[in-house]
């Protein structure tokens, strides 16, 4: 027997929501199935298993604000049956004994909807004959989350259909929001609230990081001449849905960089630095109700561009709709941000805890530069490294930006 826990998705996380089971008790799961989904504050996160098993027990109920670390639920190996005892479930149905629970599974009664009328609530066997007699109507088959984002989308629930052996879940609802797009829109109130909520989680955690992380700057110009001409020559053989921008480029260089320069590539705990277990690059995300989060994107030194830019696209669609993985979030060894879109020169961000380094990218702007003597017109960018000197000093940082423009000098090496 093993507990699935609620994780840590963040520095900034002391607890979670959880917001939608999307498994039950006998399912058989593999590492890396989604088995819930978690509220963070900043976003609703899709929770992995971390391990292949048998579920046992859901223990915590849609809907509870559960610690990190806390038990949510128990798995067993796997061809282990699970007990017979009651699950919790949305309205924590009271069943009797396992014969009435074979009787609504039978039935395809969902005792979440179910009102017991024996001692204490329980569910009798009464109960479920009626309810499969005189069925509840099918919005009362809806989970929690399910229902509050059909409010934050403005989807009316009788439009969505109905699965018949399960309540109605946040999948289900995204999926009609999507086919009325754009008459759907989020209300104001609600979209105002989480923006709130996000401003308050981003502010607690850069308060600590400038408080706790003695940061240094160093900043270097990047000739992209020879990176942009490679990127257009290689758009001309890829499909217009596939073509590289330049920020897969520059993620690219940097994660390569972060190779060859590990200690800037990990985190600070323990008063000591640990260094990452692999290139799993942060890459910062605006999204559109406001606030900011920063997903991982694993292995980006092995990647290709063409993979690195696939990819980004999909995590900041994701991140956007509210479907990031829980491992996504807790594990970016650095992050990196790029404001060039918004026409901002350079960046100093503020490194998130507990990594030791953020990496800042301008926008690529032509200007006079010269190269062997001759004065000519260039696209450049300027870079920037906010790092931890605890970890590192300048030397170690200079290196690693020198890395950066290095590899960007030979984009068909990236």
């Amino acid at each position: 027997m093993s507990d699935f826990t609620m994780p840590s998705l963040g520095a900034d996380m002391d607890e979670g929501t959880l917001l939608e089971w999307l498994v039950k008790p006998g399912d058989s799961v593999h590492k890396g199935d989604i088995l819930a989904v978690v509220d963070t504050s900043k976003a609703a996160v899709e929770v992995e298993s971390f391990a292949d098993g048998v579920v046992q027990d859901l223990v915590a109920e849609p809907g509870t604000r559960v610690p990190v670390g806390a038990v949510l639920a128990t798995m067993g190996p796997l061809g282990e049956a699970p007990p017979s005892a009651p699950v919790a479930a949305p309205h924590a149905p009271h069943v009797s004994s396992p014969l009435v629970r074979r009787e609504a599974e039978k039935l395809g009664v969902d005792l979440t909807t179910v009102s017991g009328t024996g001692r204490g609530g329980t569910i009798t066997r009464a109960d479920v004959d009626r309810a499969a007699a005189h069925p509840e109507p099918r919005a009362a088959r809806v989970t929690p989350y399910a229902r509050r984002l059909a409010r934050e989308l403005g989807v009316d629930l009788d439009h969505v259909p109905a699965p018949s052996t399960r309540p109605v879940r946040a999948a289900d609802v995204r999926a009609v929001a999507t086919a009325q797009a754009p008459a759907a829109k989020p209300p104001a109130s609600g979209q105002a609230a989480r923006r709130e909520e996000m401003r308050r989680t981003i502010a607690t955690v850069m308060a600590r990081s400038k408080r706790e992380i003695p940061h240094y700057y160093l900043t270097a110009t990047i000739d992209l001449d020879r990176a942009l001409a490679w990127m257009r020559e290689r758009n001309r053989d890829l499909p217009v849905t596939e073509r590289l921008v330049p920020a897969a480029l520059l993620l690219k260089a940097t994660a390569l960089a972060a190779a060859s320069n590990p200690a800037l590539n990990g985190f600070w705990v323990d008063d000591g630095f640990r260094p990452g277990a692999g290139i799993h690059l942060g890459v910062a995300v605006s999204l559109r109700g406001g606030g900011l989060v920063a997903p991982a994107l694993h292995d980006a030194d092995k990647q290709s561009v063409v993979e690195l830019m696939a990819g980004m696209r999909d995590l900041v669609t994701r991140a956007r709709a509210g479907r990031l993985r829980g491992s996504e979030l807790s594990d970016p060894t650095l992050t990196v941000t790029n404001l060039g879109e918004q026409g901002v020169e350079s960046v100093h961000g503020v490194i998130y805890p507990p990594q030791v380094a953020l990496v800042g990218f301008g926008r690529v702007a032509e200007r006079p530069w010269a190269v062997d003597g001759l004065l000519g017109v260039r696209p450049l960018t300027v870079a920037t490294l906010a790092a931890d000197h605890r970890a590192t000093d300048g030397f170690t940082g200079g290196r690693f930006l020198a890395a950066v423009d290095e590899r960007l000098q030979h984009p068909e090496d990236l």
